[in-house]
């Protein structure tokens, strides 16, 4: 699930007063703005600090403390993806890590004479960029949803008789192979729009715009010294977290094993999902995500686990055979996925018609005002007399980013290249994925691609996976269920979500740069790098799951995987249609569906302030299937943060991301020696379980007798 945000978009145009005292007193206002922009100006600090070219922005060590640190963010993504699908930004943490590693990196180099270069904020923008990229892979790869929904594992979890022949089990080769082929198009696909994008239109990339500000402060003293405190921070409750991982594993030697099981509010609602698993990974993230994102949670859970599900099970017999199998689709189990995608897609498509009419929006004021584009004249070297005077910010990031140009010639060809040499081998991958259904795709990807980098520069969502939902229903209903369509689709589900993610991605990256003087050419030359280190990293890491948890992808296992299973369900209502479905659960979806819609419609109506007590639909379908479990811990971090905010905002929001990244980062890489012990058969000691009296005693007389 993309974090969302929402910033101003900047499409309001500018009025003139043509009275000639309103003209002089809007001047005089403008020259004591413009004078106060110059004394707060972020160029002006570091003017006197000279920018190196993109060749010496591209240092070994800045790719060295990318690869340390991307493998960590990777473990940290591919345990979320496999556990709950949530995965928030994690911006913050890569630009303290990538810091901290970088600053003690050439202070031991100093130390010791040999430092030949120091460590800039463009060296910064580089390792950000190179880390986002490395783990953007473990996300758009879709080892959580649609590549791993090709493998028997879920296809069996699945349960559909007609499709179950139809996986592809996962294989570090092929897997490698196909995001070497697919994760590159969207990067060439959008390079030419980069000035259109970035400085024409101005979007605002709130994230990417964030990521800037967050490396400009830290290559000044007092931001120094702030990211120094949250380092030391992060770095406790990093050993916090990993030191508590390593403490629950003595007590999990059994599924049903464990404080994951701890029975918070009795066995009867721990039946039900509603329990507190002791996760430090899910607390940090309740920290980081928005109060609203883990209320819907929790609200979802208890009005499927507590209220929806036991009534359906009361309908065991009736609506569905009580002889079908627990995991059976056309039992209740078919009910808690199809009821959740219905809600995913009511919400993801309303948000994409939302971004869509954005876009055509956004685009039809810009190309009917550009003469109002202040830093078109900047770029064309005229000032037009509707724009108001450039800023010595934006003159001078402007002459650095039209400083290093790539060529068009390079977007096009490599674009034209590599779709060739993809069309022409994902089919030895994929036989199910047809040649022609490959070039269709790559005919309307940049459109795709375009849409959704520009959308996100305005609104700051990603609907790659809104785009690959799309490819899933056409290509899958295209090849139809006797021809693979279940393979097909998630494939094309691959293809299009790849383009989309890095797209947007590099738009991002732009902006990010354009903030920090970093060359272009050293932006693009990182993606580039960092999403081939990507393509190896996140399938190494996948492949350790994969072998060292058996039970990887099973319900109720540690790692269930449950997009997966969402995605392979996807895929076979748009091959097989309605008829896939159990008894009523048409009109159930229809009606989540609706509400999905409507609910997003009246929070766009009451405005942002009001909006904020209205719970998200695509949170709200997350527990459906999974459980409220993760939500109560996500609850706790949002109770944490919030007593904090109530004793010293200040310091919540300096110190608040440094902690929950600790928590995650901790937690998440404690599933490496995990893994290794797993690999190496080494098994825990205790399996801490509870039970009631009554079985307790059952428990005893057995032994005893």
């Amino acid at each position: 699930m993309e974090h969302r945000r929402e910033e101003e978009t900047g499409l309001d145009g500018n009025s003139y007063n043509s009275d000639v005292e309103a003209e002089i007193i809007s001047k005089k206002n403008q020259e004591e703005e413009k004078e106060g922009e110059e004394e707060m100006s972020v160029e002006r600090i570091f003017e006197s600090k000279p920018v190196p070219s993109w060749q010496e922005q591209l240092t070994v060590r800045a790719f060295f403390v990318s690869i340390v640190v991307g493998v960590l963010f990777s473990f940290i993504v591919m345990k979320l993806n496999l556990t709950t699908g949530i995965i928030p930004s994690l911006n913050i943490s890569a630009g303290l890590l990538g810091f901290f590693f970088t600053t003690a990196w050439t202070k031991f180099l100093a130390k010791s004479g040999l430092l030949k270069q120091p460590f800039t904020r463009q060296e910064n923008t580089v390792i950000q960029t190179c880390v986002v990229a490395i783990s953007g892979i473990a996300f758009s790869g879709g080892f959580g949803s649609y590549l791993f929904g090709m493998s028997e594992v879920v296809a069996k979890e699945s349960d559909d008789a007609e499709s179950s022949h139809d996986y592809k089990n996962p294989a570090i080769g092929w897997i490698i192979g196909f995001l070497f082929i697919v994760s590159f198009l969207g990067l060439f696909s959008v390079l030419p729009l980069r000035k259109i994008m970035i400085i024409d239109f101005k979007l605002t990339y709130p994230s990417g715009t964030a990521t800037a500000h967050l490396i400009n402060s830290f290559h000044t003293p007092e931001g120094a010294k702030l990211a120094k405190k949250q380092v030391r921070l992060l770095g406790k409750f990093f050993s916090l977290s990993f030191l508590w991982s390593f403490f629950q594993w003595f007590f999990a030697a059994g599924d049903d094993c464990g404080f994951k099981v701890f029975p918070t509010f009795g066995l009867k609602a721990q039946e039900n999902m509603f329990f507190f698993d002791f996760s430090a990974t899910y607390i940090g993230v309740g920290m980081i995500c928005p109060y609203i994102i883990n209320i819907s949670l929790l609200l979802g859970g208890i009005l499927s686990w507590g209220i929806m599900w036991p009534l359906l099970q009361t309908k065991e017999g009736d609506w569905y055979s009580a002889d079908l199998p627990p995991k059976s689709i056309k039992g209740l189990q078919g009910y808690k996925i199809f009821i959740a995608i219905a809600m995913i897609l009511g919400d993801g498509l309303y948000n994409f018609f939302k971004v869509i009419s954005q876009t055509l929006l956004g685009l039809y004021y810009h190309l009917c005002h550009k003469d109002a584009i202040p830093m078109v004249a900047v770029a064309n070297g005229h000032s037009s007399p509707n724009s108001s005077p450039p800023s010595y910010n934006d003159k001078r990031r402007a002459e650095f980013f039209l400083k290093d140009q790539i060529p068009t010639k390079l977007s096009l060809g490599g674009y034209i290249a590599i779709a060739a040499i993809s069309t022409a081998t994902l089919p030895h991958i994929f036989p199910q994925l047809k040649w022609y259904y490959i070039a269709v795709m790559y005919i309307v990807a940049p459109v795709m691609a375009f849409c959704n980098a520009y959308g996100c520069g305005l609104t700051d969502w990603s609907l790659a996976s809104t785009y690959g939902k799309l490819a899933i229903f056409t290509i899958g209903a295209w090849a139809g269920g006797a021809h693979g369509g279940v393979i097909a689709g998630l494939a094309a589900c691959g293809v299009m979500m790849n383009i989309v993610s890095t797209a947007s991605d590099l738009m991002q990256d732009f902006k990010t740069g354009y903030l920090t003087l970093a060359s272009p050419r050293s932006m693009f030359v990182s993606q580039v790098i960092g999403t081939a280190m990507g393509c190896v990293i996140a399938p190494c890491v996948f492949w350790l799951f994969y072998k060292a948890f058996d039970d990887l992808g099973q319900d109720g296992s540690e790692y269930p995987a449950p997009f997966a299973l969402v995605y392979r369900n996807m895929a076979i209502l748009g091959v097989d249609g309605i008829s896939s479905l159990p008894k009523n659960c048409f009109l159930l979806c229809c009606i989540f569906f609706a509400a999905a819609v409507i609910v997003n419609l009246v929070r766009d109506v009451v405005g942002k302030r009001r909006a904020r007590f209205i719970p998200i639909p695509m949170a709200m379908a997350i527990p459906l299937y999974l459980g409220p479990y993760f939500a109560i811990d996500m609850c706790i971090g949002s109770l944490i943060l919030f007593i904090w905010e109530r004793m010293n905002k200040a310091k919540a929001d300096a110190f608040g991301p440094a902690v929950a990244s600790g928590l995650i980062c901790g937690d998440g890489i404690w599933v490496l020696p995990s893994s290794i012990l797993a690999i190496a058969g080494v098994k825990q000691p205790i399996c801490m379980r509870f039970l009631s009296r009554a079985t307790n005693v059952k428990v005893d007389q057995f032994l005893g007798s």
